[in-house]
């Protein structure tokens, strides 16, 4: 299980992961932020980098907020460091 810091920018032009800003991983979705469809499509957006399933993805805290705390299950720190091209903080 890891655990990864996220900054979120909804509505941006296009959907993106990266680069690291003030430790935490900057996330671009397409999505509005309401009725937690800026939430799913962080979740789909980070599944599909990390190559598990979108039930392995939760978000555990900042639901309602751009600064948000994300746990994946089933892979390792150092497969996330790698897939998503960034060191996180220890």
């Amino acid at each position: 299980m890891v655990t990864i810091d996220v900054l979120v920018t909804p509505r941006a032009s296009r959907a993106k992961l990266g680069p690291m800003h003030d430790g935490r991983l900057k996330v671009a979705v397409t999505a509005p932020p309401v009725d937690g469809e800026a939430n799913a499509a962080v979740i789909e957006l980070i599944a599909k980098a990390l190559g598990v399933a979108k039930r392995d993805v939760e978000v555990t805290a900042g639901a309602s907020s751009r600064r948000k705390t994300v746990r994946v299950t089933g892979v390792s720190r150092a497969l996330v460091e790698a897939r998503l091209s960034v060191e996180l903080p220890r």
